[in-house]
């Protein structure tokens, strides 16, 4: 029996009402203008970020803002992206943000190191290190003329999920974000959740919101669910929403019909956990995480899903439209 588009969606809330919120204005191209920055970030590699290090090797990478219509200040979104670089999804999640007035700030944290995908290698650039990139972002918009720095919001895909996610940890902010400047909310689309780190459970006191397809055999939405409700039972604003039958980068229109990567890494059997000395340590063998261990396989699916990419993008719309006090 065919199964109705609206019984394909299952939200996870604190909050009861409509998931479309307020009405939505249509996403028509909107982007006023196009400004290309770049500014100073550090490759830090996991241990380095996880005991606060500040010293790696430099680098100098960039990123597109698109901004809309209009002459007065206006919040803004940075996108982060997956292992794949900057792709269509990015850039359609940038126009829709510029259909609501909001800006977009495409973070591009591969080109300026010389790095063209982690599908294949996820040790060519740690996630961990991609929230220092966040945090600088953070920091450049927050000193623009046209952006409300009070306003500022993370979304990301995939590794880019995993930064939107975890940069909203206490700890990571004070060690690697900037002083005076924080994310208003953050956004993860089908993030990694596997790993239990030190002190995260306090995060930051502004909204999280994630969506997951219930069909991701690259990334599991399981560890996702138990991480969400432990931050729930401590009272954070905090709600995954789970599309049945979704698969991972369900929001990219390439991405149809549903690909195969047989060379991307994958860990969804390998749960880990943070020690107080920085080491990440794979709960199957005691010992320190290694992209050489067993539970370290290859092979994953990516396939769009129109009616859960609709779906997801009413509902970050509105969900901005409320957090940033938009017109509706």
């Amino acid at each position: 029996m065919s199964r109705s588009p609206t019984s394909r969606l299952r939200v996870r809330a604190s909050t009861t009402g409509s998931a479309a919120g307020p009405s939505l204005r249509p996403a028509a191209p909107q982007t006023a203008r196009i400004e290309i920055h770049s500014f100073e970030t550090v490759t830090l590699t996991d241990r380095q970020f996880l005991t606060g290090t500040k010293e790696g090797n430099r680098a100098r990478i960039g990123g597109e803002l698109r901004l809309p219509l209009g002459t007065s200040r206006v919040p803004a979104v940075t996108l982060v992206h997956g292992s794949a670089g900057v792709g269509a999804n990015v850039d359609r999640w940038a126009r829709e943000l510029n259909g609501i007035g909001v800006a977009a700030f495409l973070l591009d944290c591969f080109t300026g190191r010389g790095i063209v995908e982690t599908v294949t290698d996820q040790s060519r650039l740690g996630s961990l290190a991609m929230i220092v990139d966040a945090y600088g972002a953070l920091e450049l918009l927050s000193k623009h003329q046209r952006i409300d720095a009070s306003r500022i919001a993370v979304m990301g895909f995939s590794k880019g999920g995993f930064v939107a996610l975890y940069s909203s940890l206490k700890r990571f902010r004070q060690m690697h974000g900037p002083a005076d400047v924080h994310f208003a909310a953050h956004i993860p689309f089908y993030a990694s959740c596997y790993t239990t780190y030190v002190e995260d459970q306090q995060v930051s006191d502004c909204k999280i919101r994630l969506f997951h397809g219930t069909a991701d055999d690259y990334v599991s939405i399981e560890p996702c669910r138990s991480y969400v409700a432990r931050l729930r039972r401590v009272g954070k604003d905090v709600q995954l929403t789970e599309y049945r039958g979704a698969r991972h980068a369900f929001d990219n229109h390439l991405y149809s019909p549903p690909v195969y990567l047989p060379d991307a890494v994958t860990t969804k059997i390998c749960p880990r956990e943070e020690r107080p000395d920085g080491v990440i340590v794979n709960l199957e063998t005691g010992r320190p995480f290694s992209w050489s261990d067993a539970c370290v396989t290859r092979g994953a699916t990516v396939g769009y899903d129109p009616q859960a990419t609709k779906e997801a993008t009413k509902a970050v719309k509105a969900f901005l439209i409320s957090a940033f006090k938009l017109p509706a």
